[in-house]
């Protein structure tokens, strides 16, 4: 009430109301049930709801006035006092409508954009090829984006000034959609051609895109196929495997049980053998101890006899006596160590079967599978070495080589290591010529001067085969082992890091086991070579490619 007389006031003072400030800017009528929308404008509900109605597929819902958006969708309430409101100025006479004039006719530009009954349109667009009444049109002279369009005297004819087969144009130059107003003006000089015609060019090139991604995903698709079918051959292959295995292991266990019941039989048959024989020993031996105790008790008694003539009529009755049993062979308790030693034999060599069976390669085509290319590291060189093929091969020369100094240089020993550090399983060969080791060593391993903590083999750091013409020498912590194999002036190395197996080989029409070594290797190796410093002794690690190949 206190609200509806400030209003009268404002009447009486000379302040107009007119009917459209308390209409709704969607039908033009007085609001009917009005609601407030967050930005605070002010519609009929039903207007409103219906206009967002026609919105409900977008994410947001927008202001038809000042165009903000909402997300979610706000919900709306009656607004009670501009209701209120709106009744009592009705009583007023403001309900009356709008003077005619304000309303389209039949012969003039209706706005586009209202509903219900239309306003006559005050300006008609020529970018948005719409018509707009004087209040909808305000947007244009607000917005930035919108202050830039074409604005022209309302025109029924609107959509004629456009030509119906290219409404749309592309400007490749700026690489985006214009209107031919566009075209003539902002991209004049541009290269222009229609929407349509982009349009098919692009759709050209999509195909394009579109066949090669269908190719590319049934080659994939095969690829898959493939992957599956290897997948399911491997998982076959491996249960056959674990099958096989297993029958064959219980077949070995088998063998070995009854090898070892058959063991248990013998020992057990010896050992009742043996008992039975020192029990017959004993038990002889236990009567011949009888009898020369009493033979002594005789001799005893008659030794004590004072009478000479009674000593003398009783000797010769004496018996004599009885042959004695011949000496006691007594074995040692150790007789039956040499089964013991016989089966710790047997087991030694199922083991190392069983180890070279599993963890070696079998042939050098086996072993190629896992050959390592390697180069040689020249920071690490002697500054005695000369380098060729490719760093692969070292060769003694008599004069030093223009090395830069290095931390990593060996400066007391003719040896070089690898660029590459070695892990899981690698296998290269070393073709030689003279005196060579063949080494792996840890990247810690010493470099300045001639101590054993630098020489390959000298350490616990490095692991060595000294090899010159038939000789082989294997080198670990400074301790050699003799070794015997084929004279070959290559030397096969395989090594299985995660198992700790080093294993050398001469390699000639066939591999032959030189030496192997099992440990437990803590860091990654690296492939090592030392010449022995007479000129023209060389090393040169095989390019295994060509082997493959």
């Amino acid at each position: 009430g206190i609200f509806i007389m400030h209003l009268c006031e404002m009447e009486q003072k000379g302040v107009q109301l007119d009917r459209e400030t308390f209409s709704c800017s969607i039908c033009l009528d007085l609001l009917k049930d009005p609601v407030t929308t967050p930005c605070g404008h002010s519609y009929c509900m039903n207007c409103i709801k219906s206009h967002w109605d026609e919105e409900d597929r977008k994410y947001s819902y927008s202001c038809p006035q000042c165009r903000q958006s909402f997300t979610p969708r706000p919900v709306l309430l009656k607004n009670t006092m501009l209701a209120d409101l709106v009744e009592e100025l009705k009583k007023t006479g403001l309900q009356a409508a709008p003077a005619d004039h304000c309303y389209a006719g039949v012969e003039d530009v209706a706005c586009d954009v209202c509903t219900g009954r239309k306003l006559k349109a005050h300006k008609s667009c020529l970018i948005c090829l719409v018509s707009y009444c004087e209040k909808h049109l305000q947007l244009h002279y607000d917005v930035a984006q919108l202050k830039k369009h074409k604005l022209v005297e309302p025109s029924k004819k609107l959509q004629e000034n456009i030509c119906s087969r290219h409404d749309e144009m592309f400007c490749r130059t700026d690489q985006q959609l214009i209107c031919y107003l566009c075209s003539v003006e902002e991209h004049k000089g541009h290269n222009t051609v229609s929407a349509a015609a982009e349009r098919a060019e692009r759709q050209r090139e999509l195909e394009g895109s579109r066949q090669n991604i269908q190719q590319r995903i049934q080659d994939r698709e095969k690829d898959v196929k493939l992957l599956q079918q290897q997948a399911e051959a491997i998982n076959l292959s491996a249960d056959k495997a674990v099958e096989d295995s297993e029958k064959i292991f219980t077949e070995l266990i088998r063998l070995l049980e009854k090898r070892s019941s058959d063991v248990e039989q013998q020992v057990r048959s010896q050992q009742k053998s043996e008992v039975s024989r020192v029990k017959e020993l004993q038990e002889k031996l236990e009567q011949e101890i009888t009898e020369l105790k009493r033979k002594d008790a005789e001799l005893k008694k008659l030794s004590h006899t004072e009478d000479h003539n009674q000593f003398l009529h009783n000797y010769p009755s004496l018996s004599p006596l009885s042959q004695s049993t011949s000496s006691i062979h007594i074995r040692p308790l150790s007789c039956f160590e040499d089964v013991t030693a016989t089966v710790s034999e047997v087991r030694d060599k199922l083991q190392d079967v069983l180890r070279e069976e599993w963890t070696n390669p079998k042939t050098r085509a086996g072993f190629l599978k896992y050959s390592h290319e390697i180069t040689l590291d020249l920071n690490t060189a002697y500054t005695r070495l000369l380098f060729s093929e490719g760093n692969r091969k070292a060769t003694v020369m008599w004069e030093q080589q223009s090395y830069s100094s290095h931390p990593d240089r060996f400066t007391g020993w003719c040896q070089v290591l690898s660029r590459e550090s070695l892990t899981g399983r690698c296998y290269w060969e070393v073709e030689r010529r003279g005196g060579v080791s063949v080494a792996v060593a840890y990247k810690n391993i010493s470099r300045a001067g001639g101590s054993d903590e630098c020489g390959f083999g000298r350490n616990d750091k490095s692991w060595a085969l000294y090899c010159n013409n038939n000789i082989y020498t294997f080198w670990y912590n400074n301790v050699q082992t003799p070794v015997s194999g084929p004279e070959s002036s290559r030397v096969g190395v395989y090594l299985d890091h995660s198992a700790g197996i080093l294993s050398f080989y001469s390699v000639t029409g066939t591999m032959t086991l030189l030496h192997r070594v099992q440990t437990t290797f803590t860091q990654p190796l690296y492939a090592g070579l030392r010449l022995y410093v007479l000129y023209g002794d060389s090393a040169e690690l095989y390019q295994l490619f060509w082997a493959v190949l």
